[in-house]
């Protein structure tokens, strides 16, 4: 099984938010998950879009899971803002 670190979409319509999960590579995008890492909204201020368990997306992905490059930008973006989540994961596709 190989794992996937991605964005589930949450919210209604116009006022989307979304998940940041742990899933299977096979899965569909609002389907089963292994785990919630944490969640973005794009709808709200710069301190408030963002959170994430930086002790669980590093466990993930020592055990193999590969952040999608909609997350991987989401991560780089936070931290340049200064936010203090971790890790940047640059993707090899």
């Amino acid at each position: 099984m190989s794992v996937r670190i991605r964005l589930a979409k949450t919210g209604k319509k116009h006022q989307i938010s979304y998940r940041i999960v742990a899933c299977d590579s096979r899965a569909k995008r609002d389907g089963k998950f292994l785990e919630i890492l944490g969640f973005y909204n794009p709808h709200k201020g710069a301190n408030e879009n963002f959170m994430i368990n930086e002790g669980r997306l590093k466990n993930w992905v020592s055990k193999g899971a590969r952040p999608t490059a909609a997350v991987v930008s989401i991560l780089n973006n936070q931290n340049k803002k200064g936010s203090t989540h971790g890790r940047i994961f640059k993707t090899s596709d």
